[in-house]
């Protein structure tokens, strides 16, 4: 009797598209799904019809704005591909998925001006040793010359980029390839396999030379292929082939593939190196550290608040097996999904390799690897979010909505890990801070849109303080009649300034005990009540104050007696101390490419700004790293302005650095704004 043959277990892999906004990531994701047969047309973003750009606020951008996940069966493997969001306010995102992802495809533009965009996410994805794939997209019209753009990719890539195939022109645009291992041309057809077809004549050389790179460079990790081309012997196709997977998992080189995802060239050929040359799941889970083969491990990379699941971690799976209603340790799984584009497909149940929604784990952060135990440990090498360079102030537009704010916000914040929420004592603010316009207004909207809580957003504030200049002595008596016990205090006060830095200084100098000690305590509380607002209407600092003699009642005088006319000398005699105001000034730090930091130079003289250096950026081919000084309230629209004129790759990073005398007429301006804001 012949006993049935047991199906092989299914394989379960992803990959993770990611670069540049308008690069066509989600053109390419459309293109690779109706190329597994997964939809029976592709979408358009202009259109709004993608199966990744789901939620309204990514429509109505016609962007990715968060990692949109699609499943797909090409052949006989399951496939999770990733759309990540290109805009480099939402990087952050993309760095997650790429760290649970098996392979990258780098989606670039084929223009080589913009190739040093690229730059910051071929940096973290070398940093993190995950293998790339590099798709040049819209090649269908463009008439660069390949060498060129190589150039200008390999300046901004650490490991080497391998050109797989040469196009084959008509005219000023492409219209096929040639495979440099395999020989073989062929000729693009829209939304179809390609035609193989013969060579064209002129190709050759090209094709040769090509070739001879390709090897070149694999024979740098392989010594055996290096003296086969030492004694001019050639490597059989099969040997190639061999190398460069076995290169490629090991992230020692990256191939360069090319095509259309509007016209679905290229992606058949894309699909082929994706199954045969990628890594499968237990590379990317042995470069987090677990063993595909162990115990349950699942890394939470995304977590989303939807309204019917309720909370839901995004996790892929390295190990185990995970089921619904099934227990890790003491944790109940209550909700298990497959998502796709704003869909949840309900699971019986998932194991390795699997991406999954898991609902309701509340307190299962982004970053972390839940274990067979029901366990949450922190994730190695898992990035952190950029220091936060743009922020908002919020103001409820219904204060009913101050709790649900709070809650809403910290969901927001658990969504994306980028943002971050400060309640500022120095100006009374409740700020929302991320990397830039486009990520706060996201969160904006979907405050009003998931949790029905509305805001306004302002500039934030600047913390302005303000001290004095010169010292006075200062004599106040405060004294009320009433028909009871009267109310007396009589206080005589050196005020003077102290060094920056040093805050504020109370000395009492009493003898005799003019005033009693038991009163000196209400004294100081009362001046350091007054250096909450001075004459400039902003609080003081670095000021010293000595109480040296005083009167007192034995019946009307009192604690509060004596709290009050310590905050009338205080008003008093500041005002005759030559008060001046102070602005907080920033220590940045920029880093650009080195053919724009003529630009940043001027943007910082723009604002105010003072540069003290710069210095080759360490690491970090043919870039500057500039280190200056600007004011707290010059910084608003730094990272927009800077991002414009950089093509988004520039980034700074900033803390306070002291505080500086301000004078003449934007600090007339800053007293003017602030003494109309307390009269309304």
């Amino acid at each position: 009797m012949r006993m049935p043959q047991e199906r092989p277990a299914p394989r379960y892999r992803c990959a993770a598209l990611v670069g540049p906004y308008s690069s066509g990531k989600t053109t390419l994701m459309e293109a690779l799904l109706h190329s597994a047969g997964a939809i029976p047309r592709k979408g358009s973003v202009a259109q709004k019809n993608t199966v990744g750009d789901a939620s309204a606020e990514a429509r109505a951008r016609q962007m990715t704005i968060e990692p949109n996940l699609a499943s797909c069966r090409y052949l006989d493997e399951d496939w999770t591909l990733i759309d990540c969001s290109g805009s480099v306010e939402l990087a952050h995102d993309a760095m997650a998925a790429l760290m649970v992802a098996d392979i990258a495809v780098v989606v670039a533009e084929a223009d080589p001006d913009r190739a040093v965009i690229l730059a910051p996410m071929l940096r973290f994805l070398d940093e993190h040793e995950i293998p790339h794939i590099l798709f040049i997209n819209k090649m269908d019209r463009s008439d660069i010359r390949m060498r060129d753009l190589l150039a200008a990719l390999q300046q901004v890539s650490s490991r080497p980029l391998l050109l797989r195939e040469v196009p084959i022109r008509d005219g000023d645009s492409v219209s096929g390839y040639v495979d440099l291992v395999s020989g073989r041309a062929y000729k693009w057809r829209e939304n179809q396999s390609s035609d193989l077809i013969e060579a064209p004549g002129d190709i050759k050389p090209r094709q040769d030379e090509a070739r001879q790179t390709l090897l070149e460079s694999l024979a740098d990790f392989d010594d055996a292929l290096l003296e086969q081309l030492l004694e001019d012997k050639i490597p059989a196709p099969k040997e190639i082939y061999t190398q460069l997977t076995r290169d490629l998992q090991q992230d020692l080189i990256v191939p360069v593939f090319f095509g259309s995802a509007e016209h679905g060239n290229g992606v058949t050929r894309l699909w082929k190196a994706l199954r045969h040359e990628a890594p499968a799941h237990d590379a990317a889970a042995t470069r987090l550290g677990y063993d595909a083969h162990g115990g349950f491990a699942a890394t939470v990379f995304k977590t989303q608040h939807q309204p019917h699941t309720g909370k839901l971690s995004l996790a892929r799976i390295w190990s185990g097996r995970l089921a619904d209603n099934g227990n890790l340790g003491s944790r109940r799984i209550s909700g298990l999904y497959r998502l796709k584009g704003g869909e949840n497909q309900k699971l019986a149940e998932a194991g390795p390799g699997e991406i999954v929604g898991i609902a309701r784990l509340d307190d299962l952060a982004t970053g972390q690897t839940l274990r067979a135990d029901g366990t949450a440990e922190a994730t190695w090498n898992w990035p952190k979010p950029a220091e936060p360079v743009h922020a908002v102030a919020l103001s409820l537009s219904d204060r009913k909505d101050d709790v649900k704010l709070t809650t809403s916000l910290a969901k927001l914040c658990e969504e994306d890990t980028a943002l971050s929420v400060h309640h500022v004592d120095a100006t009374g603010e409740l700020t929302l801070a991320g990397q830039g316009d486009i990520q706060l207004q996201i969160a904006v909207e979907r405050l009003k849109s998931r949790f029905n809580v509305a805001v306004t957003t302002v500039p934030t504030r600047t913390a302005y303080r303000e001290t004095i200049r010169r010292p006075t002595k200062q004599h106040s008596r405060f004294k009320r009649q009433t028909g009871g016990h009267g109310q007396f205090a009589d206080i005589q006060v050196e005020i003077r300034p102290l060094p920056r830095g040093e805050g504020f200084v109370f000395d009492n100098k009493v003898v005799g005990g003019a005033v009693p000690k038991n009163y000196i305590p209400a004294v100081e509380a009362g001046a350091r009540e007054a250096m909450n607002r001075g004459p400039l209407g902003f609080p003081v600092v670095d000021v010293a104050v000595a109480l040296v003699d005083g009167q007192h009642h034995s019946v009307d005088s009192s604690d509060q007696a004596f709290r009050t006319v310590a905050q009338m000398a205080m008003a008093e005699g500041l005002a005759n101390c030559d008060p001046v105001l102070l602005e907080p000034i920033q220590a940045v730090s920029i880093a650009v490419p080195a053919e724009y930091t003529a630009k940043v130079h001027a943007i910082v003289s723009s604002r105010r700004g003072q540069i003290l250096g710069m210095t080759a950026r360490e690491g970090w081919t043919g870039w500057d790293q500039i280190e200056c000084q600007l004011p707290e309230a010059e910084m608003h629209g730094l990272a927009v302005e800077l991002r414009s004129v950089t093509l988004g790759v520039g980034s700074f990073t900033a803390r306070f650095d002291h505080l500086q005398e301000l004078m003449g007429r934007i600090a007339e301006q800053v007293v003017e704004e602030r003494r109309r804001a307390v009269a309304a």
